[in-house]
């Protein structure tokens, strides 16, 4: 498919259509984004792709709307948006172009689906409200792209163009962005697994650097692992491991006595030198040098331990 159009309808805009644009434009950079209601433009032709228009679903004829009645819904019979439509059968080339292997395509696509996609079909179709975002829900990505509209006494010729663009271009730096974490998470993986393998039943996994560890970590099973050691800029981290992805309890917490201390104020209690800042809430801290991170981390596993009822040699 090489289409020459790109037809999406004319005034006002919703997250789907805008997300629509940015797959489509991706992949298909020649073509001309038309924004029509008119017969002609909205009509099916080999020579263009219509959505969140037309009043028909058929992707054989190019034309992906979710507005008529009998409108496509997914497998466990919640609602497509033109997003959902379009996602479902541009996604993965999106995801290729964008540099995601082939071995990962499924997974990623799925994965996206899930967790961007869908909330976006089903608020468009009103099957979820919005307030369930509770005190955020004016801060979601739907909402915030409908703030970019054309105020009501904007009464410029191309004011609904100029707006459609400006927010076409925020919709796309967050949708490539998210594809950009996910290609790095996916590349992290491979680094995280073969440190875990050097790690063995030890307690502390180093890592040469800051990266996504987290997946991987739960992938592999290595439940034993409590903190995390890399290098950042000049000096060192120690992280703790979050034991969900939705919450912020660790698997440990760093020693209490640490909690809020820098430079010799921290190291005086520690015992480390080097040890220059444990974070209040006791996720993270930094030092100077790779041996007190390091030694950190060995104290921050004996207490963890020790507050379990468990010994390091017993561990």
């Amino acid at each position: 498919m090489n289409p020459q159009f790109l037809v999406t309808h004319s005034g006002g805009f919703h997250a789907d259509e805008l997300l629509s644009s940015v797959i489509l434009t991706r992949l298909f950079p020649e073509a001309r984004l038309v924004r029509s209601r008119a017969p002609e433009w909205i009509t099916p032709e080999s020579d263009r792709i219509i959505y969140d228009v037309g009043g028909a679903y058929d992707a054989g004829a190019g034309i992906f709307d979710h507005h008529q009645r009998g409108a496509p819904l997914r497998e466990d019979g919640k609602p497509y948006s033109s997003f959902g439509l379009i996602w479902k059968h541009f996604g993965r080339d999106y995801l290729s172009a964008c540099g995601i292997a082939d071995p990962h395509l499924d997974t990623v696509h799925a994965s996206f689906d899930k967790n961007f996609v869908l909330p976006v079909d089903l608020l468009d179709n009103g099957a979820i409200d919005p307030s369930t975002a509770g005190p955020l829900s004016a801060l979601t990505l739907p909402a915030l792209l409908e703030t970019l509209k054309p105020v009501f006494d904007d009464k410029a010729p191309d004011a609904d163009e100029r707006a459609f663009q400006a927010a076409l271009a925020i919709a796309r730096s967050f949708v490539e962005a998210a594809m950009a974490r996910q290609a790095a998470k996916l590349r992290a993986e491979a680094i995280v697994q073969l440190a875990i393998e050097q790690a063995g039943e030890g307690r502390i996994l180093e890592l040469p650097s800051g990266m996504p560890f987290r997946p991987a970590v739960v992938k592999a099973g290595a439940d034993h692992l409590l903190f995390v050691v890399h290098p950042r800029d000049k000096d060192w981290c120690l992280t703790g491991i979050r034991r969900t992805d939705e919450g912020f309890e660790l698997r440990a917490d760093l020693p209490a006595s640490w909690a809020g201390l820098t430079g010799s104020a921290l190291e005086e209690v520690c015992g480390v030198v080097g040890a220059s800042f444990c974070h209040n809430g006791r996720f993270i801290a930094a030092a100077k040098t790779r041996q007190a991170a390091l030694a950190m981390a060995d104290l921050a596993v004996a207490e963890a331990l020790a507050q379990n009822g468990t010994t390091p040699s017993a561990a």
